[in-house]
């Protein structure tokens, strides 16, 4: 017969090997986070997150838009370089997707953690400034001592491999600095024509192209400069612009979060591109074109600033009617971003027809993302700020109810509502400058804004021969859209709108010349 104390401690060795053995996400697997003085020699203020992932690349990476995998992030106050941090099913605020952090099934997975030191970023694990720990696999057994993450890395900043035909231009914005307290750039890349260095005393029209959301200026740098391809010898400065911020993509519009940036860009960096880069100084000499959030961005600075610029050719714009925001009608009573009128969820994204991407589930995911994000970059234009100093919220992030005051708003960056409004005074100034091209089955649902745009202009051109060009391209979606017949026809419709006016534009610098 075993004694009863050696039968206690036999049990308590059984329970003790058992609890070893329990999978991570039956035990709620523990981890800790600190980060090092080299990093970030300051305590520490803001958001904290544990990314996961099954791929061969590194957590920090994700989490995708259409394959999210599993992360959790916690808000910190004055968090001390060395000073241990708990991430685990009981950590309060503790927030997770997609899933509770207590129901995550962990086995297989590599875990990173990373820390938003740059405010300013909207990137998250590839933001420049940002702190990020090592890889380490999550144990399969759970152990009295939690994995250790130290944050002993930071995302170097990116640099401009500048070339003989690539350049960067960085502009201080007096008026953005003003606004946010902190020195604040504008800044591009400027790919210099074939004959830049040849005939030193001529001028050049230029392309000002806008990426979407996610893009900057580094992209479409070369080593050698693009041979035009018109027989009529007009070449053109490109300049590609960098249209981030901290909340995302500012779309070049004023705004309440954002700041003044379209006064900025057409006020302070225009000329000092053109003063640096030997450009026309006329407004039609200058052509916008930009794909997504950029052909919203470059829609809106036509429409806003119409006499600065000689047109833009818009590709898949982001929504430019807001009775059609990705199949949702903001205005209309009761309306939710989470359900349409039959309860059924609201897609997001969709390919080849089907839906593949939805509302609810992607903004649950930018909650715990935070700022940076595509939905609340949205916000970050178009709302005003709360008491917080934040943008105000267009729809409960549990409900998807929409606000209407909120939504009420809106309506001052709603692109067809503006150009029917004002269009006595907008018709004649736009005349030829505007041509937007959606995908018949755009990715994201654009394509219903375009339609009730293109209806909206139809009528108004009768009013006023505007010549506005508004087209809807059979079977294109927003990624085959841009194909090389589209893109050379935009080329050839901007060195015939130069040429149109190349006699206005050499008499009026002449005279400025004088």
């Amino acid at each position: 017969m075993i004694p009863a104390f050696r039968l206690r401690l036999l049990m308590l060795s059984l329970l003790f090997t058992l609890f070893q053995a329990l999978p991570a996400e039956a035990a709620q697997q523990r981890f800790e986070v600190q980060f090092t003085e080299a990093v970030h020699p300051q305590p520490f203020t803001g958001r904290v997150y544990l990314f996961f992932t099954r791929s061969g690349r590194e957590p920090r990476l994700g989490p995708s838009w259409f394959n999210p995998e599993s992360f959790v992030a916690r808000d910190v106050t004055n968090w001390k370089p060395g000073e241990r941090l708990e991430f685990s099913a009981k950590t309060p605020g503790l927030l997770s997707y997609p899933d509770p952090y207590a129901d995550m099934n962990l086995n297989g997975y590599q875990v990173q953690a990373v820390a938003r030191f740059n405010a300013g970023e909207p990137k998250i694990g590839t933001g420049p400034g940002n702190g990020y720990s090592q890889v380490l696999r999550v144990p399969s057994v759970v152990s009295t001592q939690p994995p250790l993450l130290t944050i002993d890395s930071l995302v170097p900043a990116k640099p401009f491999p500048e070339t003989r035909w690539s350049k960067q231009i960085r502009v201080r914005s007096e008026l953005l600095s003003r606004f946010h307290g902190r020195e604040t750039f504008l800044e591009a890349s400027v790919l210099l024509p074939q004959s830049y260095y040849s005939q030193p005393q001529r001028k050049y029209p230029v392309i000002y192209s806008i990426p979407g959301f996610g893009g900057d200026h580094l992209r479409g740098i070369r080593n050698e400069p693009i041979a035009e391809q018109n027989e009529q010898g007009v070449e053109f400065l490109r300049v590609q612009l960098n249209p981030q911020c901290q909340w995302g993509h500012h779309v070049f519009a004023d705004s309440a979060t954002n700041g003044p940036v379209g006064k900025a860009f057409t006020t302070e960096f225009l000329p000092a591109l053109e003063k640096s880069f030997r450009a026309i100084p006329h407004p039609r000499a200058r052509f916008l074109t930009g794909h997504s959030s950029g052909g919203w961005s470059s829609l809106w600075l036509q429409i806003t600033y119409p006499n600065q610029f000689g047109g833009t050719w818009s590709t898949a714009p982001d929504p430019v009617d807001f009775r059609d925001f990705q199949l949702i009608n903001i205005y209309e009573t009761n309306s939710n971003v989470y359900r349409d009128a039959n309860g059924r969820p609201r897609p997001l994204g969709r390919r080849g027809g089907k839906p593949i991407l939805w509302f609810e589930p992607f903004a649950k995911m930018e909650q715990v993302l935070g700022y940076g994000g595509q939905l609340r970059s949205f916000e970050a234009v178009f709302s005003p700020r709360g008491a917080d100093g934040r943008p105000l919220k267009l729809y409960d992030r549990e409900t998807g109810k929409i606000d209407p005051r909120v939504a009420e708003t809106w309506k001052a960056y709603d692109i067809r509502l503006i150009l029917e409004e004002n269009w006595e005074n907008l018709g004649p100034q736009l005349a030829g400058k505007i041509h937007v091209f959606m995908g018949e089955e755009d990715t994201f649902y654009l394509t219903g804004a375009t339609v009730l745009l293109k209806h909206s202009l139809d009528k108004l051109n009768q009013q006023f021969d505007a010549q506005s060009v508004v087209e809807i391209h059979p079977g294109k979606d927003h990624s085959t859209l841009m194909t090389r017949e589209l893109v050379m026809r935009i080329r050839r419709e901007m060195v015939q709108a130069f040429l149109a006016h190349r006699a206005e534009i050499e008499s009026a610098l002449k005279t400025e010349s004088r």
